[in-house]
């Protein structure tokens, strides 16, 4: 290699450096422009609300110099500044205060009870991508056909109909009536005492222990619930599943496709869906944190103990520590799925990664 060449490619090197360098600049600036912005909304929203927390904890009938002592302990009188920053401070080392209700740090209930929400969010994004691609695809495939109208028309009434009405029906059908399902909550009570989980996802742990008894318990109790939120996440997976497919299916090369022969299955399954399998992904993730911070009403019906129902039951007691510690975390979550999207969306689509 001459020394022009070298030259060259040393400055390439250098130039693609810097342009990673800046990309990772400027995804850390983002991610702490959330997370920093999350932080103030829930701040402000516990500091405007009409509750008083120092009254939430000690009662009404406390001693007035009581009050401002704690008052002061918790350092409500010290500017607005000052309180924000003791804020962001605790909350980034996990510090969310006392809960009021159950007298726990706020991070050990959360750490309690985030896993079951974990494990319906999961199974019902499961349920909803494993149903809602293939309908969009077939919607898609067969536009303006039956088929299509009928998926269209199970996507509408998903957006349409709430959730805890349709609850509360399914409840009176397959447990009232057909038995199918087990008693809303999580686990029957006889294998609450005897059952010793690990992970805290119960279907995992009684399969890791060998319980099969326990597994069909647990299974019979999540399934409701979860094809319930699956069917919510499937309306929005079919629905862009079929946006993205009927896209794919208008491009020059689905029809170079056809001109070379190859099979209407292959073109579809191999070639279409796998093109749009790439925002896809960002789809899935955004569903996936969808049901993991709007499952509060399925929690509250199913009396799942989650963390949907803990800060249903904080909110009704006036507990903000465990409520803004709640909010914060699935803020956090849904952050983070958002930045794991965005990675697999790079790793997957190389053209993004030149942009």
């Amino acid at each position: 290699m001459t020394l022009p060449e070298a030259t060259q490619s040393a400055g390439r090197k250098r130039a693609r450096a810097k342009g990673t360098a800046a990309t990772i600049l400027r995804f850390l600036i983002v991610i702490v422009t959330t997370y920093l912005g999350l932080l103030a909304v829930t701040f402000f929203i516990g500091r405007v609300i009409p509750i008083d927390p120092v009254l939430a904890i000690l009662g009404d009938r406390a001693p007035s110099h009581v009050v401002e002592r704690t008052r002061e302990l918790m350092g409500f009188n010290k500017p607005l500044y000052v309180q924000f920053y003791i804020y962001v401070r605790d909350a980034l080392t996990g510090n969310f205060g006392t809960s009021v209700l159950t007298t726990n740090p706020v991070m050990t209930d959360i750490r309690r009870v985030f896993p079951a929400t974990l494990e319906l969010a999961t199974v019902g994004t499961i349920i909803g991508s494993l149903f809602g691609v293939p309908l969009g695809v077939l919607a898609a495939v067969k536009r303006g056909s039956i088929a299509d109208q009928i998926v269209r028309v199970v996507g509408l009434v998903g957006y349409s109909v709430p959730i805890f009405w349709l609850a509360l029906l399914s409840l009176l059908l397959f447990y009232a009536k057909l038995r199918w399902v087990a008693f809303p909550g999580r686990i029957d009570i006889v294998y609450e005492y005897s059952f010793t989980p690990v992970t805290g996802l119960f279907l995992l742990d009684s399969l890791w222990q060998g319980q099969w008894d326990v597994f069909r318990d647990v299974f019979r109790h999540i399934i409701l619930p979860a094809s319930l939120l699956g069917y919510f996440s499937l309306a929005y997976i079919s629905r862009m599943t079929r946006s993205f497919m009927l896209n794919e299916l208008s491009q020059e090369y689905i029809v170079a496709a056809r001109a070379k022969g190859l099979s209407e299955t292959r073109i579809i399954w191999g070639h279409a869906l796998r093109n749009a399998a790439v925002p896809l992904v960002t789809v899935i993730a955004l569903s996936y944190a969808g049901l993991l911070e709007g499952s509060v009403l399925t929690e509250t019906v199913f009396a799942w103990p989650g963390l949907g129902l803990y800060i249903t039951n904080s909110l009704q007691n006036a507990d903000m520590n465990a409520v803004l510690g709640g909010t914060i975390v699935i803020g956090s979550v849904f952050i983070a799925i958002n930045i794991l999207s965005d990675l697999l969306y790079r790793t997957l689509d190389p053209r993004t990664r030149a942009r």
